[in-house]
């Protein structure tokens, strides 16, 4: 009898974590396909100003506009705890599917009024991309660094995708790069509302409760974690969003290797950040949540400070650095979400979730509408000096929270 019920429940664990492999699978493929219209615009930003004449001053709102939509959607769904009270495929399927129209309304030419379709898609994406972490949360308990960090390797993929694309189908049909970010967010929207459940770890749905959002942003162990991905944050968005301006740069001052290259050397250098998020998920699960963010804090804030040494050159040093940086801006990024999951009430995972995102999204409008300002008054060289702050204070955020008894509950004792 009890060799027959150790098999039985044995049985049963392994099914459950075959289901839970399918849905990690299925969901990467869908993260994938609806964040490739993330940067579908700045991918042809040249292209779109002289297509549809934009002003100058619009330009950097076409990558704004979708980190405010997305602010806007994550916040909102987490004052309203959307991602606790509504069925997850249902969430992620229709927010997939209005990125994918929005995306695709710009072969319409619609000029200026691009800026409010960018923003439609930031706010759908909010319905993507935290629902997505909350999903893997609910089918993996032990390894969720490395599972988040899949997630984050796919959501850096899908938003180099653009560059790809770019880089195949060259300058001039710039159509095709909305043709296909759009089609693999539709089709994203499929898997999401045919194969997307929750596992095994998933709490009851709760019903709609404003003071959940009030509860969540106290926490002061949870609001150390969330500090952390803000310093993260700050760096980020601005380096993915203007590194390929950056290149174009030192492709005309020192380094003309890159020249004809640098649509390919931007999606090169921001997929670099794959394997970054599963180094930091293999090593958060091991050394601890905090100790992986601290390397990879330190590592990108390095990186950031040198670019500008080697922006003449030489070029493989300038190479290398870029790849490293595209490595390590990106690597802790799912380990800050996989501690909010850790630290959070379990009830508000979900609210947490897009709490830590909708924040730490908002400072990144003001690093990208900042960034070629900067620029402006120094050069490209030097610009990125400025993002040398966000990491070093989530260094401190991150040093401070390993001291906490909390902290404990983070990677199952791995601080």
């Amino acid at each position: 009898m009890g060799s027959k019920l150790t098999q039985s429940v044995g049985d049963q664990s392994a099914t459950a974590s075959a289901a839970g492999v399918r849905q990690l699978v299925l969901t990467i493929i869908a993260v994938v396909g609806s964040l490739a219209t993330w940067f579908s615009a700045v991918a042809i930003l040249p292209e779109l100003a002289q297509e549809w004449a934009l002003p100058v001053a619009s330009l950097p709102w076409l990558t704004n506009a979708v980190q405010i939509g997305f602010v806007v959607g994550a916040i909102g769904s987490s004052v309203l705890n959307l991602p606790d009270s509504v069925p997850l495929h249902r969430l992620m399927g229709a927010s997939a599917a209005v990125a994918a129209i929005a995306n695709l309304l710009l072969l319409l030419d619609p000029g200026i009024a691009s800026i409010g379709l960018r923003f439609v898609t930031g706010l759908a994406l909010a319905g993507v991309y935290p629902p997505a972490m909350k999903l893997m949360a609910t089918w993996f308990k032990s390894g969720r660094g490395m599972v988040l960090g899949l997630i984050i390797a796919a959501l850096t993929l899908g938003s180099s995708l653009p560059y790809l694309f770019r880089g195949l189908v060259g300058q001039m049909d710039w159509q095709w790069v909305v043709i296909g970010t759009s089609a693999t967010s539709l089709i994203a929207a499929v898997i999401f509302l045919s194969s997307a459940r929750p596992g095994p770890y998933a709490t009851a749905r709760v019903p709609i409760d404003f003071k959940a959002f009030g509860r969540v942003f106290r926490d002061r162990p949870l609001f150390l974690a969330n500090l952390g991905y803000f310093g993260h944050m700050w760096e980020l968005y601005a380096m993915w969003g203007w590194f390929f301006a950056f290149a174009v740069a030192a492709s005309q001052s020192g380094i003309p290797e890159l020249q004809g290259r640098v649509a390919i050397f931007t999606f090169c250098v921001i997929a670099a950040g794959v394997p970054g998020c599963i180094i930091g998920g293999w090593l958060s699960d091991r050394i601890g949540r905090t100790r992986t963010c601290s390397i990879m804090l330190a590592g990108s804030g390095f990186c950031a400070l040198l670019i500008g040494v080697f922006f003449e050159g030489p070029t493989v040093v300038f190479v290398i650095l870029s790849l490293v940086w595209g490595l390590t801006v990106i690597g802790d990024s799912a380990q800050f979400s996989a501690a909010a999951t850790e630290l959070a009430d379990k009830r508000y995972v979900g609210t947490a979730l897009a709490l830590q995102l909708g924040m730490g999204f908002a400072l990144t409008v003001v690093a990208i509408w900042l960034t070629p300002i900067v620029a402006d008054w120094v050069g490209w060289r030097w610009t990125f000096l400025m993002l040398v702050p966000g990491p070093i204070i989530g260094l401190i955020a991150m040093l401070k929270l390993r001291t906490l008894p909390e902290s404990a509950k983070l990677a199952g004792g791995r601080r």
